[in-house]
């Protein structure tokens, strides 16, 4: 029989879980913890409504997949998009100029560079609270825009809002 206080001769203080070990035996280990939440992350979910720049015809693409998620979770989205009438069943906008709240919108970028880059002008003049980059929506140009101009109002550099938004959400 083993002394009181140890576990097979291990002193019990060492296999009992401590706060470091229970956070990685997590469910879902691949999503950041709490803390790693950024204030413009929860600015961005904490917004009555939502834009989503990039959904295609193409169901397989990112863009869709965005817009569908904002769907699942019954929030108020508009896709936007320069030609499409409609995208997932909801009639689109042709530029984020006609959003009709933009100072209470938070916009989803799911486009090349390039185009992100206009677009980031387009929100900074329209006073939008909060963009999310998808991965691959940035380059050089854009990120030096974003540093330069709308530092504290864009998710951009990794973070995907179809894996972290849940997470976010849940701490609104």
């Amino acid at each position: 029989m083993a002394a009181p206080g140890t576990l097979g001769g291990i002193p019990y203080k060492h296999v009992a879980p401590t706060p470091a070990s229970k956070s990685s035996a997590a469910p879902h280990h691949h999503h950041l913890p709490m803390a790693a939440i950024s204030p413009v992350q929860k600015t961005f979910l904490g917004q009555p409504f939502f834009a989503v720049i990039g959904a295609s015809k193409d169901t397989s693409k990112f863009g869709t997949k965005v817009l569908k998620w904002y769907q699942a979770r019954s929030l108020n989205v508009t896709p936007v998009h320069p030609k499409e009438k409609e995208l997932e069943g909801v009639a689109t906008l042709t530029t984020i100029a006609e959003l009709p709240s933009p100072k209470e919108t938070s916009i989803s970028v799911i486009t090349p560079p390039k185009v992100t880059l206009g677009i980031l002008q387009q929100a900074k003049e329209l006073d939008v609270p909060a963009l999310w980059l998808q991965p691959g929506a940035e380059d050089e140009a854009v990120v030096e825009y974003i540093k330069a101009n709308l530092a504290d109002r864009v998710i951009y550099g990794g973070p995907c809002i179809l894996v972290q938004g849940d997470d976010i959400r849940s701490s609104l």
